[in-house]
């Protein structure tokens, strides 16, 4: 009997229905599904899922602040950014923003004090906070975010990068 919609496996029994059986009475083998990775930008045509190495392409970046787009999932963008100095004060007012320190160290000024993030640190800001990022050193990011979010919120400064310019490939 094929499991109901709600039982949430219904496609990894189907998946598993495919693998031939062995001849000759042998057990079933067991065999990996394998998981479905989401599509990467640039090259959404690639006949198989492709790694991808968020610091390699953050260091490739020439501009400081100008974060580029690497990767979608659901409704969010997966971005890199290499920064180095401090953006001006801003905030998302419908939005959460996550902050992931792929290199150097970052600190997250907002007004009720700050977080100060290393290598494999991250903080999600929450909605309406406002902040600005902080960077002594040259520091290389990813962030994720709702595709519905303004590079700098709020506030247009020569920082602020539109949407198209993020997603000029690499």
């Amino acid at each position: 009997m094929p499991p109901s919609p709600s039982s949430g496996c219904g496609h990894a029994i189907a998946l598993r229905d495919r693998i031939p059986k062995p001849v000759g009475g042998a057990s079933t083998p067991t065999r990996r599904i394998p998981r479905i990775a989401p599509t990467f930008y640039p090259d959404r045509s690639a006949p198989v899922p492709q790694a991808i190495t968020p610091v390699q392409l953050a260091a490739s970046l020439a501009e400081l602040w100008s974060p580029r787009v690497i990767g979608e999932l659901n409704d969010a963008y997966v971005k890199v950014a290499k920064v180095h100095g401090t953006l001006d004060w801003h905030s998302h007012a419908h939005e959460d923003e996550l902050f992931f320190v792929l290199q150097g160290h970052l600190r997250l000024e907002m007004e009720d004090g700050s977080v100060e993030l290393g290598p494999g640190q991250m903080h999600v800001v929450p909605k309406g906070v406002r902040h600005r990022p902080v960077a002594e050193h040259e520091c290389l990011l990813m962030l994720i975010e709702p595709k519905s979010t303004l590079h700098t919120g709020d506030t247009t400064t020569a920082h602020t990068r539109s949407l198209a310019d993020q997603l000029r490939a690499l």
